[in-house]
């Protein structure tokens, strides 16, 4: 980048899957993100907290079940998985310390969307 400009925060992730509808219903009716538009029947976006969730099918690139780990801050991992699991939400692998860090320690946990994405949670303990 010229100018010695720098990138700042992510403002969009897409996520790219096999079902728009289903992992609209995931997204929002499971994990609880905001819906903001649907733009065609292969393109949905929602709201993380400031950051835009594009879903959207491959439409000749991306694979689906095979994309980045999307990772949401919580503020009580446990009941929070729990819940989530409770709503629908396949778990991949249990909240656990990952981490002992000088302030906190950082545990997270796992789930998986309709089409096998990882989604992370992540607390940050004081």
């Amino acid at each position: 980048m010229s100018n010695g400009q720098k990138l700042s925060s992510i403002r969009q992730i897409a996520v790219t899957v096999s079902n728009v509808d289903a992992a609209l219903r995931f997204y929002r009716d499971v994990l609880g993100v905001t819906f903001l538009f649907s733009a065609g029947p292969e393109l949905a976006f929602l709201d993380a907290g400031g950051v835009r969730l594009m879903l959207c099918t491959p439409q000749g690139a991306g694979s689906v079940g095979h994309n980045s780990i999307l990772y949401f801050a919580v503020s009580d991992i446990v009941n929070a998985q729990a819940d989530l699991v409770a709503r629908g939400a396949t778990e991949e692998r249990a909240p656990a310390l990952t981490a002992k860090m000088p302030d906190h320690e950082l545990w997270t946990g796992f789930l998986r969307d309709p089409d096998g994405n990882l989604v992370g949670l992540m607390e940050e303990k004081r």
